[in-house]
């Protein structure tokens, strides 16, 4: 088996899926049957510069070439051979955000990622004009922002794109964007698979006294769908990716897509009626709608699948920062005990001990907030831990609390899809950090939306794997393969996972921490307020 592979890896039987998370850079080399055969990661952090989340360019190129520099490391140490070629290479990032650069391609602003709200008004009149929710991290809300602050970079723009549409153009020159993450840019048909010219217009007409020397549709990349060719990896580009000079040009490029994209592809979710709930530092959950809601709301973002079906999706800002600090300080408190607990140990033995808790977490509230958070109109982040004198303070229940309150905020806007607007649900599936511990994380979704939750085996793979299958998806499929067969009959036929229905007692003090939890958030706000 190690030398079959070892020769398809020497042909480029290969893809290449590389995503760019909030805290850690991940590549993942599949064969021809989509399974991991080689990975590599680096780790990062954004800063927060001149009151912005950013990263800046040195910290994407490094971070990029450390990381493939990793994986193909693993391939020479896995199966003896210099990595020359691959079949096909993709990249991902985390969502929208803002990249603006001149005509002479350089840089005009600081990244801003989409942690900021600094466009939260821009995006508030947005809506209002298209009467279509336009959220403060979509590219059009921090373009229209600047244009508001009068910032003196946005008559230079040339070219706006996102984090991996960035990474993509240096590599290939194409300025180009999967459909996914396009409509996070600006809102796109579904029938059409086109930004909305409607709304082109509309937005246009707004700016026109501004005497911008663009309209909006001059500056945006263009847009592509799933198993379209976005390009080949120039020579400048495989340097890049590179600098050992082992990587061979011409390799093809899927279209570039955002990670709610990927996490669709990782978790089987591209079909209407199905849905994935992505939990690491955000937490996000996409359901493939069946048809149009029939209002707007601002707890709602409509964005496409990477094949340009129309998607109710509910981003959080927050969910596994605060829960990662606790299982530090307790990590902190046995290192002064004398004992040393691997750091998985620590999260494992935490996670089931909250199942010990009472089911309404004692009476406990917790608010994971490190960062704002719009779908409960938190402005800044204030993680807050809050009881009374009668709530049950242990650790089970703690534990239990942070647990339930990463799925918080997500659950106020799903109530919306799920009971005001009665969106059906064949499955959901859960994928990211939150899951590697077995079942308490699933559990607990499941008691947040009272429907059963699949973890498949890959769930820990997941953007990374995600945006290699949609790279091979464009090298493997046969002549009008869909990606929605693919992924059925050439991913996930005869993967292994596991279902949890929800457990009704869950349920119930599920209902109550979050009866308790929305009461509670005027106490964030007032912190907020407060501690300026």
């Amino acid at each position: 088996m190690k030398q079959e592979t070892k020769q398809l890896i020497e042909c480029g039987k290969t893809a290449l899926g590389i995503e760019f998370g909030s805290t850690r850079i991940k590549a993942i080399l599949v064969d021809e049957n989509n399974l991991p055969i080689a990975s590599g990661s680096h780790e990062w952090e954004n800063r927060f510069e001149n009151g912005i989340w950013t990263y800046t360019l040195d910290d994407i190129k490094s971070g990029l070439q450390d990381c493939y520099a990793k994986m193909a490391e693993d391939v020479k140490n896995k199966y003896g051979v210099t990595l020359t070629t691959i079949g096909a290479i993709g990249f991902s990032a985390m969502m929208h955000g803002y990249m603006v650069f001149d005509k002479d391609n350089r840089l005009l602003a600081p990244f801003r990622t989409w942690r900021n709200n600094n466009a939260s008004y821009a995006a508030d009149r947005l809506t209002e004009l298209f009467g279509y929710h336009i959220p403060a991290r979509w590219s059009v809300a921090h373009l229209y922002q600047a244009i508001l602050n009068k910032e003196s970079h946005v008559r230079e723009i040339a070219f706006q794109t996102t984090l991996e549409g960035y990474v993509h153009w240096l590599l290939t020159g194409k300025k180009v964007i999967g459909i996914g993450e396009a409509s996070g840019m600006f809102p796109v048909d579904p029938k059409t698979k086109q930004y909305r010219p409607d709304f082109l217009k509309k937005f246009n007409d707004l700016v026109k006294e501004e005497n911008l020397p663009y309209h909006i549709q001059d500056i945006l990349p263009e847009i592509l769908v799933a198993g379209e060719e976005a390009g080949r990896l120039t020579e400048e580009g495989a340097k890049l990716l590179d600098p050992k000079g082992n990587l061979k040009y011409g390799i093809p490029l899927c279209p570039p897509e955002g990670d709610a994209g990927t996490g669709m592809v990782a978790t089987n979710s591209i079909k209407r009626r199905t849905g994935n709930v992505s939990a690491g530092t955000s937490v996000f959950a996409m359901i493939v709608l069946e048809r149009e809601l029939s209002k707007a709301y601002p707890e709602i973002d409509l964005v496409t699948t990477p094949v340009g079906d129309l998607v109710g999706m509910v981003h959080c800002n927050n969910c596994t920062s605060d829960i990662n600090g606790w299982v530090n300080l307790f990590g902190e408190f046995a290192n002064l005990a004398g004992v040393e607990i691997p750091k998985w140990k620590l999260y494992d033995m935490l996670y089931f001990e909250s199942e010990k808790g009472d089911k309404d977490c004692g009476g406990l509230l917790t608010y994971n907030y490190v960062s704002n958070e719009h779908v409960t109109k938190v402005d800044e982040g204030r993680p807050l831990f809050v009881r009374t004198s009668e709530s049950k303070f242990n650790l089970a229940n703690v534990m239990r609390a942070h647990l339930f309150s990463a799925f918080g905020a997500l659950k106020v806007g799903c109530d919306i899809m799920l009971k005001e607007e009665g969106v059906k649900l064949d499955c959901i599936t859960g994928h990211g950090g939150l899951f590697k511990t077995e079942r308490v994380g699933q559990s607990y979704l499941a008691a947040a939306i009272n429907a059963p939750v699949t973890v498949m085996k890959t769930a820990g793979e997941g953007g990374a794997w995600g945006m290699a299958i949609l790279a091979n998806y464009l090298i493997t499929k046969t002549k009008d393969e869909s990606l929605e067969s693919y992924l059925d009959e050439k991913v996930f036929k005869g993967q292994e996972g596991t279902t949890l229905a929800p457990d009704p007692a869950d349920v119930q003090g599920f209902e109550e921490f979050t009866s308790r939890y929305v009461k509670g958030l005027p106490i964030v706000r007032e912190a907020v307020h407060s501690l300026r």
